[in-house]
């Protein structure tokens, strides 16, 4: 059963692939839910004037009102929401999934009002178009979407048996059955072509941030994530840190090495550097020899310890540097800088802070890491 609901849930993508999917595919569901909002209004208001010039109705008129005010209010708010998105604020699933809901049930309840309450004596086709259309332009998760599709059909049998003749029933409960495999057939394969399509670009734009010689993140991916990482932080995350880190003589040692070797030491820079991803240290190449490394810590007494730690792996590394000064192998300088989480937003300073904190251990002497000016042994 567990493995039955998992292929439901994740499309046997993977958990991590799906949800990073899904984060994508939410702000296209916030955009769609603003601008099939703004349609429900005009068509509604169109239509409504049908009761109030012909028919003199104003309870019709009522029900067409209620209709109008949640579809505005949920085009507001799901406006809202997609600049919040936009502007790189961290809006939750959570909004979505209410959105999608209340959308969904006010398209439902309007359908089933037109073809169950004002026409018990008429098959209710309009309510199978509603049915069919309302989640079209939304991806959600299949089980989120089964649930709604069901409750909804269930909602109108019931109203069916209520309120028709019993002549009705047979073909109604019919129709909406044939309507709501179609909904679920349909929106299933739709949401599988949208979640390929969009791990197929997500594929695209990984190969696109590496940095082909040291599989690392390159400059362009760093900017990004950094401005990620003093955006959305947890609650736990009480320190941001972020460092610049350069190979010492790395022009002396391609000199004498020759480029081949020299870029065989940067490939096992890099995979010290991409194994640091255990620890939760996001890392880039920025420049020829030259890194950039983020991480957050809890408590600032870690982050010298993080620093000596990726020190201690380099020098294990004894990548033989018979042109540099400080050692007979291959060292580096770190700079590090760090700032209280949530308290800064300008990653232009932040890097120039870490960027002078390097030029403080070149200076010093090269071979050391420098937090704030202050040598880590």
């Amino acid at each position: 059963m567990e493995k039955i609901l998992d292929k439901l849930r994740y499309y046997n993508m993977g958990r991590e692939q799906y949800r990073h999917c899904m984060g994508k595919i939410f702000l296209n569901n916030l955009y769609s839910l603003r601008q099939s909002n703004i349609v429900i209004i005009v068509l509604t208001f169109c239509f409504m004037f049908f009761p109030i010039l012909i028919e003199k109705d104003i309870s019709k008129v009522g029900i067409y009102l209620t209709t109008i005010a949640v579809a505005l209010l949920l085009a507001v708010f799901a406006n809202h929401k997609y600049n919040q998105f936009k502007q790189g604020q961290q809006v939750s699933n959570f909004y979505v999934y209410i959105l999608t809901t209340v959308y969904f049930a006010n398209i439902i309840l309007f359908g089933i009002y037109i073809g169950v309450w004002v026409n018990p004596d008429k098959l209710a086709v309009s309510f199978m178009v509603f049915l069919i259309s309302a989640l079209f332009l939304f991806i959600t998760p299949p089980l989120f979407e089964l649930l709604l599709t069901l409750l909804a059909m269930a909602v109108f049998i019931v109203s069916t048996v209520l309120i028709k003749e019993p002549h009705n029933w047979i073909l109604d409960i019919k129709n909406v059955l044939i309507a709501t495999s179609a909904t679920i057939f349909f929106n299933w394969h739709i949401t599988m072509m949208r979640m390929v399509s969009v791990l197929n670009e997500s594929k695209l734009e990984k190969e696109n941030t590496i940095d082909e010689l040291t599989q690392l993140k390159n400059r362009r991916d760093f900017m990004q994530t950094f401005q990620r990482r003093l955006s959305n932080y947890r609650s736990n995350d009480d320190w941001l840190c972020i460092a610049i880190m350069d190979i010492d003589f790395f022009k002396d040692y391609n000199d004498h090495y020759g480029h081949p070797q020299g870029d065989e030491c940067l490939r096992a820079i890099g995979k010290v550097l991409n194994s640091m991803a255990d620890l939760g240290i996001y890392a880039a190449r920025v420049g020829g020899e030259e890194f950039a490394l983020i991480w957050h810590e809890k408590d600032s007494a870690h982050i010298k310890k993080t620093v000596s730690r990726i020190q201690h792996i380099i020098h294990e590394l004894q990548i033989p540097h018979e042109k540099s000064t400080v050692a007979a192998h291959i060292t580096v300088s770190i700079g590090i800088h760090t700032v209280r989480s949530g308290t800064s937003d300008n990653i232009h300073i932040l890097y120039d802070m870490a960027d002078k904190a390097l030029y403080t251990a070149k200076r010093s002497g090269r071979n050391r890491a420098v937090v704030h000016g202050e040598e880590i042994a």
